[in-house]
């Protein structure tokens, strides 16, 4: 497995040059995130990824967990580096300071995220859902429970799932079964069957607090009945330390085809003991905004494999010796050249490379308004942020994790036969990084969610929040002849984007499968016009300082990665212009009883 090195560079050019990093301070609570103070944060994150995480990477996908009465083990070294991992205070880094946290900024936390994910996905899954728990938790829980809970999640002793699915239900939480029955105290008692539970049961923390989704006995049917519930794996005592063991196990751990070293549970509540949060018949509202918050980390999942992947295929295509350029020998002194001269590997490390970057700066600009909306003084720019971030969440999601799947395989390809074979890793991350594209809602359920719900959502208010900035930009730079084949392109995909927008909305309102059958392919043709309109940003930053005289490669890397995106990969757009064009006929004209 080849080592994984952090991409810092890159990351200090989408933070302070793409996007204004340093003006973080500027915003209320933010004041001490200057770049002095950013740089180390990002150094000392990269260290322990590369020399704590990624060396359990592989060792970790061989060994697997095992359930042994009732308790899951982690793979050998995995207790180790999470003691490490919360005593370098990692879990608390974007805590909220009122319960021991740092409050680091979204921006700066979503490098973190993607470095933790690109070194170990599946360790970087049992403190993952912890974040989101405590942001549920201090919207919608009680003063008591806040005390009592989150002082000891934010500091990593304790850690956080989210129990949802139910064995006969998935996407469809209305149907689900658990129930919660009220008890003299104050408690409830929670009875049923929950699967598919990331770090639902592990040996990493003190102890593990369940938001559980269950329904009160007089819960009306439907999504409309269901309360969410905090369960301890153990309760706590008066003076807060873990206490007895409550009636909460794990069943069974499911046999994955990746992430093998992420406890993947069955968890069984026996009568447990939990305290409801927020209103009853409310828990939707309450988990949501869990759910949206590990909707975009899922998203940095997929980015970070993609990372990964092209930094092993890239160290093996410049090594590799096999064959001759095709305009003749490249390297004469060599017995062949590397392989990294012919076309078709270029083809790939570049759509791998192009991926990754892009993606890193999708991520950085949904950060940045998840900042704006949480701390701008200003009411009208934290409106306008709060709907880009709705409007962004299923994009990132989807589109990020549908990349880095890609990536993956075409990190495997680089390789040839050795990309299929465990020494080498990159099979591992194609195996990873496939469930990314699976849970927290399933990639097709995001696309409903952006043209069924943001799309409609005030007329279309939401989308103004992407429109007029992209449409703004190409105006201001159309007569820019240093730019034109950054700008021109993205023109032609934005006016698509526009059109494949009316059409949804005409014919979605005649017929809601058209909506529904446009839905993946309109996903994704947002995501990529999103792309190209960073990629631009990013060739003209890098035009700028090649023209100040900055002697860098790193902007002229820039400008080729941003020129091939722009040839080779956004023209996809116009097939999928086609696809949402031609409507829903094709799709539902066979019978249900013809599949």
């Amino acid at each position: 497995m080849a080592d994984y090195k952090a991409p810092l560079r890159d990351m200090r050019f989408v933070l302070f040059e793409l996007f204004d990093g340093e003006g973080l301070a500027r915003l209320p609570g933010y004041e001490e995130f200057t770049r002095d103070l950013i740089d180390p944060i990002l150094e000392e994150g990269a260290r322990f990824c590369e020399e704590v995480l990624h060396p359990l990477n592989r060792s970790g996908d061989e060994e697997g967990c095992r359930l042994e009465n009732g308790v899951v083990r982690t793979p050998a070294g995995f207790p180790e580096a999470y003691r490490l991992f919360r005593e370098g205070g990692w879990p608390s880094l974007a805590g909220d300071p009122e319960y021991g946290g740092q409050g680091l900024p979204h921006l700066v936390d979503v490098f973190i995220t993607e470095m933790i994910c690109s070194a170990n996905l599946s360790f970087g899954l049992y403190p993952g859902l912890t974040h989101g728990a405590c942001v549920a938790l201090t919207a919608y829980g009680s003063q008591e429970l806040k005390e009592a809970y989150l002082p000891k999640m934010v500091e990593g002793s304790w850690s956080g799932t989210m129990c949802l699915t139910e064995p006969h239900c998935g996407t469809d939480l209305g149907l689900l079964r658990t129930k919660a029955e009220p008890q003299p105290d104050g408690s409830y008692r929670l009875t049923g069957s929950k699967m598919f539970i990331s770090a639902g049961e592990h040996d990493l923390t003190e102890n593990i607090v369940h938001l559980v989704l269950a329904r009160l006995p007089d819960a009306p049917k439907g999504v409309k009945g269901i309360s969410l519930f905090l369960v301890p794996k153990f309760l706590p005592r008066e003076d807060g330390a873990p206490g007895a063991r409550n009636g909460v196990a794990c069943g069974a751990l499911e046999h994955k085809m990746g992430i093998k070293a992420s406890a993947t549970c069955v968890m069984n509540f026996d009568g447990a003991t939990g305290w409801l949060v927020g209103e009853p018949h409310k828990g939707l509202r309450a988990m949501f905004s869990m759910m949206n918050m590990e909707r975009v980390a899922v998203g940095l999942q997929g980015l970070g494999v993609a990372e990964a992947s092209y930094q092993g295929a890239s160290a093996y295509a410049r090594e590799r010796l096999q064959g001759r350029s095709l305009k003749g020998a490249k390297y004469p002194a060599k017995p062949a050249d590397p392989i990294v001269v012919h076309p078709d590997v270029r083809r790939m490390l570049l759509t791998q490379r192009a991926y990754a970057e892009g993606g890193r700066a999708l991520a950085a600009w949904t950060a940045q308004a998840l900042d704006a909306a949480r701390r701008d003084p200003d009411p009208a720019r934290r409106r306008e942020a709060e709907d880009f971030v709705a409007l962004m969440t299923p994009i990132v999601k989807a589109l990020l994790t549908d990349l880095g799947f890609e990536a993956a395989n075409l990190g495997m390809q680089v390789l040839g036969g050795h990309g299929y074979i465990r020494e080498h890793g990159m099979e591992q991350y194609a195996r990873d990084a496939r469930i990314a594209q699976i849970y927290e809602g399933a990639n097709g359920i995001q696309a409903l969610d952006l043209v069924g719900r943001k799309l409609p959502a005030d007329f279309g208010r939401l989308l103004r929040s992407f429109f007029h900035p992209v449409s703004d930009y190409v105006e201001a730079r159309k007569g820019d002849k240093a730019l034109r084949e950054f700008v021109e392109p993205l023109a032609k995909a934005f006016t698509r984007l526009q059109q494949a927008t009316a059409q949804i909305a005409r014919a979605g309102l005649r017929d809601p499968d058209e909506a529904g059958a446009a839905a993946t392919d309109y996903l994704r043709l947002f995501g990529l016009v999103a792309l190209a309109y960073l990629w631009a940003r990013m060739a003209e930053v890098s035009l700028a300082k090649i023209a100040a005289g900055d002697e860098d490669r790193f902007y002229a890397g820039k400008i080729a990665v941003a020129r091939f995106f722009m040839q080779r990969l956004l023209p996809q757009t116009g097939a999928l212009h086609a696809a949402i064009m031609a409507g829903a006929g094709a799709l539902m004209a066979l019978e249900d009883a013809d599949f």
